[in-house]
C-alpha cells in the first residue's frame, strides 16, 4: 500500500480565496472600507455580547440581594 502523494503547496482557504476575487474586483479603497466595515461588525457583536453578560450579572446581584 503506498502512502498518498504530499501536495508542495497548500490549499488556499476561502477567505484567502474570497480576498484574491476581492483584489481583483475592487480598487483599494473599496477593499478597505469593506475590511473597515467588516470589523465594525464583529466589534458591535463583542460589544453586544458584554453588554448581555453585564446585563446577567447585575440581575443575578440584584436577585441574590433580600
Amino acid at each position: 500500500m503506498q502512502a498518498a502523494p504530499v501536495r508542495a503547496t497548500a490549499i488556499p482557504t476561502f477567505s484567502t480565496a474570497l480576498r484574491a476575487v476581492e483584489s481583483l474586483l475592487m480598487s483599494s479603497g473599496q477593499r478597505t472600507a469593506r475590511r473597515n466595515a467588516w470589523n465594525s461588525v464583529l466589534e458591535d457583536r463583542r460589544r453586544a455580547k458584554d453588554r448581555v453578560e453585564a446585563q446577567r450579572v447585575l440581575e443575578a446581584v440584584t436577585i441574590a440581594r433580600p
